[in-house]
């Protein structure tokens, strides 16, 4: 018997609610208002035209057959009217706001990846519209879906071959998201990189199949970007156990680095029992929220110092990085909180590993790239510019920070 995660509600047909009944109304007769509303711009513009016994040479004529529209309401019947030229060319009346063939209103189109990435199959997606949409839920078949899937794709595949130099990178962070899918005996990973530019606007730059996060794999990802016009980013913030950083040094030596402190955090306290992981991860903030690098080398020692003898491996997992894990000080402290995690990355694809507990590897390697496209997409509308983006012109500059502080401004306190 095939599993489903879509719940059936008995009598859906018989119950309506009142208050979805008068917006799915009211939104029919605001669709009509701006419709007619087209029909009188575009009658006036052919005011002019007559027929040769003085009549208006361009008039309504009727309406099309009734249709309706899927919304996040529920379906709303519209009537698009027509015209008819009785002189000179024929004039054909279209609307902008109901375009001819349209069935669905294009925020019920976006949340089809969405159902999808939360673990509607294809197979079941008319059942989860009709909960959402209501019994009437048309022309939303899986074929629908799979027609989605192939314009995702190309819009895909334009989306990669984007030029980037038209921005200046100030930042960039990388991960490698694992989707807990497998296909062809291997488990699928994506490559990604977001990238933020000179005016606080952050970018997916690359979502690319990367199998494991290999040096050879970032490699070809970074090149990628290369190619395409991405500068020499300021500074490059990721987990420390990727193959990103040896693929970064030979592609763009000269970007200083930043290991992600969230990342780090829960490596080192792998390496601890629980009984003291609580202390050490106090210990752990006290360094990378500390007011100044001086205090932060001090909180740093004293953690080595404090764990070293018993548990070697922790002190370890900290100390191999201790330039990369401190690289933040050298940047505007109102960026702090931006650089010094992957978060922007983490945040975004949490929803990813949702899916995966209902898709049990049915997700090719492709539409797995798809999927996160779009979720990308959505994601990227809802990003704010970076805080403190004003500061990024002077780090474009060369400016120097000391302790979050432009280096100008302490020597002039100092004097």
């Amino acid at each position: 018997m095939r599993e489903s995660n879509v719940l059936e509600y008995e009598g859906q047909e018989q119950k309506v609610d009142p208050l979805t009944e008068l917006l799915r109304k009211g939104s029919e007769q605001l669709i009509y208002r701006a419709v007619e509303g087209e029909l009188q711009e575009l009658l006036s513009s052919y005011s002019e035209r007559r027929t040769e016994d003085g009549k208006t040479g361009v008039v309504r004529n009727g309406y099309h057959p009734k249709r309706e529209l899927q919304t996040g309401v529920g379906p709303v019947t519209v009537r698009i009217p027509k015209v008819r030229s009785r002189a000179g060319k024929p004039v054909t009346f279209r609307s902008a706001l109901v375009p001819p063939y349209v069935r669905k209103t294009k925020s019920l189109e976006a949340a089809l990846p969405w159902l999808y990435l939360k673990g509607i199959s294809t197979g079941e997606m008319s059942e989860a519209l009709k909960v959402l949409v209501g019994p009437n839920a048309t022309g939303l078949s899986p074929a629908v879906v799979s027609r989605l899937k192939k314009i995702w794709a190309k819009e895909y595949g334009d989306w990669c071959d984007t030029p980037l130099d038209k921005d200046r990178w100030v930042y960039v962070w990388a991960d490698g998201v694992y989707s807990g899918l497998r296909a062809e005996q291997t488990k699928l990973c994506s490559l990604v990189v977001i990238g933020v530019n000179e005016r606080g606007q952050k970018r997916f730059l690359a979502i690319e199949d990367g199998v494991r996060e290999s040096t050879q794999s970032w490699r070809e990802v970074l090149l990628k970007l290369k190619s395409r016009g991405m500068n020499i980013p300021e500074l490059a913030i990721g987990d420390g156990a990727m193959g990103f950083w040896a693929a970064l040094e030979e592609v763009y030596p000269e970007s200083r680095q930043q290991r992600c402190w969230m990342h780090k955090t829960l490596n080192i306290l792998n390496c601890l029992p629980k009984s003291v992981q609580l202390k050490a991860k106090q210990a752990l903030h006290e360094i990378w929220q500390a007011e100044s690098r001086a205090d932060a080398e001090k909180a740093f020692d004293l953690f080595v110092e404090t764990y070293e003898v018993k548990y070697p491996k922790a002190a370890q997992c900290l100390q191999k990085d201790h330039e990369e894990l401190l690289a933040f000080y050298d940047f505007p402290a109102q960026h702090w909180q931006s650089i010094r995690t992957s978060n922007p990355i983490e945040s975004t694809f949490g929803t990813i590993r949702h899916r995966t507990k209902r898709s049990k590897g049915c997700l090719t390697r492709e539409g797995m790239l798809h999927m996160m496209f779009k979720l990308g997409q959505c994601a990227e509308k809802r990003w704010r510019r970076l805080r403190g983006f004003d500061y990024l012109a002077k780090v474009v500059t060369g400016i120097k920070f000391k302790d979050g502080i432009e280096v100008k401004a302490v020597d002039q306190a100092a004097a």
